[in-house]
């Protein structure tokens, strides 16, 4: 059933004959400027391309609606998001993708690499792969059963990468509170924007290596060494022994993984949270802020929601200022 859903080459064919008036080159708007039509005379079916591949791919593996979101997470906060994630290394450029939190973690560049196909088949050389990025991540939200938002843009690819700010400007699961505000302060979120987003944590995995020190460390205390919180962290500890195993994984939200609801933040009421980074959100001494927000959100799904939504569109608006291009293909610069 999912190939039904994919756009097929007649259909590319058919589709380009009658936008082929449309995806003639405009003028390139500032890349700092975006807005809801960039696409509208140059390929007003860019979304609906995006959303038909996301439908396969989310259908193919749920798990696959974390992973785009991930990507446009991890290409906004190096670069601002401009597609950097995307890069291969060549000999002329470092990549991302080897940074300590993209290694062995990021997943979804065929799913990108299939997207682009798509586009181009339709309008060559108009929508870029930060853009196509951005309204997939999106679109995944919405697959998983999250809400609704309008993504702007108008984005540029970038020509460099930098593993450098891959590797500091990224959040780590083993980071404590004030470290995860400064990161997300730095990049003008606040940390109402940073509770929201790590709401993203409802849906997708994380690596043992990631949440071990959590499991054999503080997990017991946070938890209050309530009865069915220790089934659940002897399972976890199942998962992820003290050696070994560090590519095992389990979800984030133990409750409905695959769902895009509010449940995660209830894990951190308990005080079973995953990772640390998370449970620091409202087991910190300084979580007076955030720790109120983890409450509200849990009681109002609607109000987390919105927040979402509204706090996607703010770092999906971090752009390069250098600029551009639009690539022809998202794992290489244009030549």
């Amino acid at each position: 059933m999912a190939s039904n859903l994919c756009f097929s080459k007649p259909l590319h064919l058919f589709l380009a004959l009658v936008l082929g008036v449309l995806t003639t080159f405009l003028e390139a708007q500032d890349p700092w400027e975006l807005s809801l039509d960039y696409y509208l005379k140059t390929c007003p079916i860019a979304e609906l391309i995006v959303r038909k591949e996301m439908e396969c791919a989310v259908q193919a593996d749920p798990r696959n609606a974390a992973a785009m979101l991930r990507l446009h997470f991890h290409d906004c906060f190096v670069q601002g998001c401009d597609g950097s994630v995307l890069l291969d290394d060549t000999v002329t450029l470092i990549g991302e993708k080897k940074a300590e939190q993209n290694v062995n973690s990021l997943k979804g560049f065929d799913i990108v690499d299939k997207i682009k196909t798509q586009l181009d088949a339709v309008c060559p050389g108009v929508v870029s792969c930060a853009d196509l990025l951005a309204i997939a991540a999106r679109d995944a939200v919405i697959l998983a059963g999250g809400p609704y938002w309008d993504v702007p843009v108008g984005r540029k690819d970038s020509k460099t990468a930098s593993l450098e700010q891959a590797n500091t400007d990224i959040p780590t699961p083993k980071q404590g509170l004030v470290t995860l505000i400064s990161k997300f302060l730095a990049k003008g979120l606040s940390p109402t924007d940073m509770v929201a987003l790590v709401g993203a944590h409802t849906i997708g995995v994380s690596r043992c290596a990631n949440f071990r020190d959590r499991i054999y460390g503080d997990f017991e205390v946070t938890a209050k060494f309530e009865g069915t919180s220790l089934l659940y962290l002897s399972k976890l500890q199942e998962d992820c022994p003290l050696e070994g195993g560090d590519n095992n994984v389990s979800p984030m939200d133990n409750f409905t993984p695959t769902l895009f609801d509010n449940a995660f933040f209830g894990t951190l009421l308990k005080g079973t949270a995953l990772l640390s980074s998370d449970q620091e959100m409202y087991s910190s001494l300084l979580g007076f802020q955030t720790s109120s927000l983890v409450e509200q959100y849990w009681a109002d799904p609607i109000a987390f929601f919105k927040q979402f939504s509204d706090s996607m569109v703010k770092m999906g608006n971090i752009t390069n200022p250098e600029g551009g291009e639009v690539r022809k293909n998202c794992r290489f610069v244009n030549t």
